[in-house]
């Protein structure tokens, strides 16, 4: 059985990427493309601009931070910086200050990223697929298809690395070195839509950004712990 455990102060209105680092929980808000820097019970220890547009996957490594554009935004305002077009971004850390910005690999736009000791994981539409590249020539270096639906958050786990199907509520976990998926989490149907994930001390952590696409199953944004109860 699957209980979800969320935390009682979300820091924003539409939370769409999650990553843990030794400083706090990164979370990328869709609604404003900031940053939200929190403690595990929501408490806000520092936010941060970007020029993020449509922010959806976020992450952190090699001393960057690094977010999913996917361009086009229709949840706030446009902004001199928005391109409309999805990009990686290469951030700043500190201030979010734009640093470098790669387009996505087959047009379409990115919901997951996670940082791998000097690679990324990155989700794909065009086909459906994670693919690991190096961060800094930018190189595609292996790609697995995935028999998924709507692929979001990524979160890497021993051999391991867990995707999100927000559309199917599903969680699996597919070998690095393979692609064979090894093992898998499904979420009732009342649950919130995994946008996204993260771990920590080896527990998986979710968002719901509550994303009206085409109707959010839930109407209020959410992040939280997943507990597996045997």
């Amino acid at each position: 059985m699957v209980e979800l455990n969320p935390i009682e102060n979300s820091p924003c209105k539409m939370p769409n990427g999650l990553q843990w680092t030794d400083e706090g929980l990164f979370v990328m808000d869709q609604y404003t493309d900031n940053v939200y820097v929190i403690e595990e019970d929501g408490t806000i220890l520092r936010t941060i601009e970007t020029s993020t547009e449509n922010g959806s996957g976020i992450t952190v490594g090699g001393g960057y931070l690094w977010t999913a554009s996917n361009g086009l935004t229709i949840s706030r305002s446009y902004r001199s910086t928005d391109t409309h077009l999805p990009y990686l971004y290469q951030l700043d850390l500190k201030n979010g200050n734009l640093v470098n910005r790669i387009p996505t690999y087959d047009g379409s736009g990115i919901h997951g990223l996670e940082w791998d000791d000097g690679f990324i994981w990155i989700t794909s539409f065009n086909p459906r697929a994670i693919m690991l590249i190096d961060s800094f020539s930018f190189s595609v270096i292996k790609k697995f298809y995935l028999e998924l639906d709507v692929l979001h958050g990524l979160a890497r786990d021993g051999d391991g690395i867990w995707c999100a199907d927000r559309l199917n509520k599903i969680i699996a976990k597919f070998d690095v070195n393979t692609g064979e998926e090894v093992d898998r989490i499904e979420l009732p149907d009342n649950a919130p839509d995994p946008h996204g994930l993260s771990i920590k001390d080896g527990e998986l952590w979710y968002s719901d950004a509550a994303f009206p696409d085409p109707s959010p199953s839930h109407e209020l944004s959410e992040i939280g712990r997943i507990k597996i109860v045997k």
